[in-house]
């Protein structure tokens, strides 16, 4: 009798069990753990971060960035409707982009009056400066 049976290849978790299990008994509710449910914890932790970051390269690649970053993230977070429950609180909030910081920079400066005599070396700089007074 030929019995062919599909073989599941076994999963190895990528984290390290100790530290899984370090930071499930940090729960004062629970005393042991068991070594299958360790590793079924191991196995979807590992499947939970695997699913994130496809979500999050699918968003840096829809919106055609090569690197993947925070909002990249909370994108593929909200994409999620379960996973978006917990882990939205969690995130970080969204980061300010360069060219808002650089607007808000220039509408923050205010020109302060020169002192009497005194003259703004920025024009010194400038190819269509006035001749300097004097020379």
């Amino acid at each position: 009798m030929d019995t062919s049976q599909d073989e599941v290849p076994a999963l190895t978790p990528s984290f390290p069990t100790g530290r899984i299990k370090k930071i499930i008994k940090i729960d004062q509710e629970i005393n042991k753990i068991n070594s299958e449910a360790l590793h079924l914890i191991s196995i979807s932790a590992d499947l939970f971060l695997a699913s994130l970051t496809e979500g999050a390269r699918d968003a840096a690649v829809g919106k055609k960035r090569r690197i993947i970053k925070i909002d990249h993230l909370r994108s593929a977070v909200r994409s999620h409707a379960p996973t978006s429950d917990f882990l939205l609180d969690c995130l970080p909030a969204a980061a300010e982009t360069a060219p808002a910081k650089e607007k808000r920079a220039k509408l923050d400066r205010v020109e302060k009056p020169l002192p009497p005599g005194a003259r703004r070396i920025d024009g010194f700089f400038r190819k269509n400066a006035d001749p300097v007074e004097g020379s």
